[in-house]
């Protein structure tokens, strides 16, 4: 589990507090988006459970795109660091971090 996508990303950004990760998922064919902030992610279109042992990314969600953004998120005016990020080119940052 220490090892999970969710858990990963979570650390990248428990390391870089000035940015923001916002995953677009699909989870069992419905589409979601996850901000991952501090290392804690929050479901922004679904109810995310109070229990932070409950994964908001499941292992077998499936990364559409990842955008880094400027922390503190403004959802009305985002300051984008990278935008559409694939899981491949993610993994290149969580490795060099």
């Amino acid at each position: 589990m220490n090892n999970s996508i969710g858990k990963r990303l979570e650390q990248y950004t428990a390391k870089h507090p000035q940015e923001v990760l916002l995953v677009t998922v699909e989870i069992a064919d419905e589409q979601d988006q996850i901000a991952i902030f501090k290392g804690f992610s929050s479901s922004l279109m679904h109810p995310t459970a109070f229990d932070p042992d409950v994964p908001v990314l499941p292992d077998e969600a499936k990364i559409i795109t990842i955008d880094r953004v400027v922390s503190p998120y403004n959802p009305e005016a985002p300051r984008y660091i990278q935008q559409g990020l694939s899981w491949e080119t993610m993994q290149a940052l969580l490795s060099e971090s």
